[in-house]
């Protein structure tokens, strides 16, 4: 399951980082050239371990990221200029309100948090 996570995420998070380029506004979000970047960065990690990786590995990255996008959601609420100056790389105006953004990580934190700590169903060996 972390596997097939790491895969579709990582599919998801290249093509919203691509169509960000082009659409800065699509759904709601706040694509900025930084926010972009990372989107990728991230794709490129989820699909290395979704494709590559091995299940532990695949694991450990979906704890970690969990954590990472938790964190970045939790901040976005409660210390949102410092979300925006990190990710959209100015000040906040009131149009930058990031709420799409912050329940987009947060979803994403929860997703990678909860498969990250699932046990893998075991191979029962037949004879």
């Amino acid at each position: 399951m972390a596997k097939l996570v790491s895969k579709v995420v990582g599919i998801v998070l290249l093509l919203v980082g691509i169509v960000g380029f082009f659409l800065p506004s699509i759904l709601g979000l706040h694509l900025t050239l930084i926010h972009n970047i990372v989107h990728l960065a991230t794709s490129v990690v989820a699909l290395y371990f979704g494709f590559a990786g091995s299940i532990k590995a695949a694991h450990s990255f979906l704890q970690i990221f969990g954590v990472v996008y938790l964190l970045v959601g939790l901040l976005g609420f409660i210390a949102p200029t410092v979300v925006v100056s990190l990710l959209m790389g100015h000040n906040m105006t009131a149009t930058d309100t990031p709420i799409m953004d912050n329940i987009v990580h947060l979803l994403l934190g929860v997703l990678f948090m909860v498969v990250g700590l699932l046990r893998e169903p075991q191979q029962v060996a037949t004879t």
